[in-house]
């Protein structure tokens, strides 16, 4: 009796595995392994009228205030798709906004959560 009551046991275990499996698909690894690059999309923007920002430098750091490398530049619209360098169980990375002509104030940021996708840049002009 105790082994038809293992057997069944055993079998319910299974069945629960396979239909989170087919609900959930196969578990992944990390989204990003140890050093590697996380994409990311950015748009960056004029705070007062929300128009986009072209030749705007995006700069990333793992380390805060320092070691600082471009990684992009806005285009025409405004967008930029760039990598951002990433490590397990850091705080940032760390994001430099910088407009080259001097228009608009530098903006630093950290990202918390690097799946984030689509992020829209506020940039507030110099007066």
């Amino acid at each position: 009796m105790k082994i038809l009551h293992k057997i069944l046991k055993g079998a319910s275990l299974t069945s629960a595995l396979f239909v989170f499996q087919a609900c959930y698909g196969t578990p992944m690894n990390s989204l990003y392994e140890e050093g590697g690059d996380a994409p990311m999309s950015f748009s960056i923007v004029s705070h007062d009228t929300g128009k986009p920002l072209e030749g705007v430098k995006i700069q990333a750091s793992t380390i805060r205030d320092r070691g600082f490398q471009e990684i992009g530049v806005s285009g025409a619209d405004g967008t930029c798709d760039v990598q951002i360098p990433y490590r397990k169980n850091q705080i940032g990375p760390f994001l430099r906004f910088e407009d080259a002509e001097g228009k608009y104030f530098a903006k630093d940021t950290s990202l918390a959560d690097l799946r984030q996708r689509d992020i829209v840049i506020k940039l507030d002009p110099v007066k």
